[in-house]
């Protein structure tokens, strides 16, 4: 996801997709933990979907 596509959402939709990723970070975490993951890339991808969305948000605040 590219921060472009990011500052375009609403905040509600912010808020919805933030809280899906986490939820699929925190379930391929625990695969992971369980049986290493094919893709371990996904993980770090996830995290920075994170963080971009985390920024806008902050932005978007001040």
């Amino acid at each position: 996801m590219k921060a472009e596509d990011i500052r375009k959402m609403s905040a509600e939709d912010l808020e919805n997709k933030e809280k899906e990723l986490r939820e699929e970070l925190g379930n391929l975490a625990f695969q992971h933990r369980i049986r290493p993951l094919e893709d371990t890339s996904r993980l770090k991808k996830i995290r920075k979907d994170i963080a971009r969305i985390e920024t806008v948000k902050a932005q978007a605040v001040s």
